[in-house]
């Protein structure tokens, strides 16, 4: 019996990792995209969606390039002030 070469497992779980922080990443992208569009929908922003890597953020006054999280945090804080 031919024993099954350990890179293939290697490879396996690889695939395995990247398909969850795949998964994971959609939902947070998801997750970034509602935020933007309920902004727009308060007026707080014109615009928002990726660019070069960075997430981009339109509003009459400036454009913002932040990394995805980044800018999670800044949309949420933008809705935030809104409903308090």
């Amino acid at each position: 019996m031919i024993p099954y070469p350990q890179f293939f497992m290697n490879t396996d779980d690889e695939l395995q990792k990247q398909r969850l922080n795949q998964e994971l990443e959609n939902i947070g992208f998801n997750q970034l995209n509602e935020l933007g569009n309920r902004a727009v929908q308060l007026g707080l922003i014109i615009g928002h969606g990726f660019r070069g890597g960075q997430y981009e953020i339109l509003s009459p006054q400036e454009v913002v390039l932040l990394p995805p999280k980044e800018a999670q945090q800044y949309l949420q804080n933008l809705v935030d002030r809104v409903n308090q």
